[in-house]
């Protein structure tokens, strides 16, 4: 077996797709599938010997869910990346999916190429999302740094003016685009650092648009 192969588990309780995922992953070039398994608790249970690269998760397990599975298995081999596979398409679970440990989210009426692909880019260091998800990741940072800005109470001007340092512009960029002076521009920001509690660019960007 070449040392380049990845290792490959399933968690999938359906029994019809647990094979079928099975099969197409023991076709694909450079993957060996090690394990396939019906819950969490019996993956639990064996993954020390298996020794996963990669392992394709479930959600809706009985018992421990998928979640919870990749909560406690994570610390037990880092090196092991979760890829979920999950008819759930909710920014909550995406959102626990990843802080549980989870490094990629792909929807279950995936493409096999598509899967597949994903299996090799987690391997690689990639987060694959399918793009529904990844939507639904971007609609949701976007949300919660529009509501951090409604949190700190900032103006329409205020938010505006931050949004435009945000995407580099100058104070006299700003101006021009806002029919204001630079010095209308300066103090709207010394108002901006005042309510967000920050002394520069920088530290304004990275408290309101965290990702940036």
């Amino acid at each position: 077996m070449p040392a380049s192969t990845i290792r490959v588990a399933i968690v999938e309780d359906d029994r019809e797709i647990r094979q079928l995922l099975r099969s197409m992953l023991e076709r694909a070039d450079g993957l060996q599938v090690v394990g396939a398994y019906p819950d969490a608790d019996l993956y639990l249970a064996d993954r020390e010997r298996i020794a996963p690269d990669v392992v394709l998760m479930d959600i809706g397990l009985p018992g421990t869910n998928g979640i919870e599975c990749v909560r406690q298995a994570k610390p037990l081999g880092a090196s092991t990346q979760y890829l979920m596979s999950t008819v759930f398409e909710s920014p909550a679970y995406i959102h626990q999916a990843l802080c549980a440990g989870a490094t990629g989210y792909l929807v279950k009426n995936a493409d096999p190429e598509e899967i597949i692909a994903a299996v090799h880019d987690i391997h690689a260091g990639g987060s694959p999302m399918s793009p529904p998800i990844a939507r639904l990741v971007v609609a949701s940072f976007q949300q919660q740094s529009q509501q951090s800005i409604q949190d700190h109470l900032l103006t329409e001007r205020e938010k505006n003016i931050l949004d435009q340092l945000a995407n580099g512009l100058m104070y006299k960029e700003i101006a021009a685009k806002a029919g204001i002076s630079t010095e209308t521009v300066r103090k709207h920001v010394r108002n901006i650092y005042e309510k967000l509690q920050v002394g520069s660019r920088m530290e304004a960007v990275r408290k309101v648009y965290p990702g940036r």
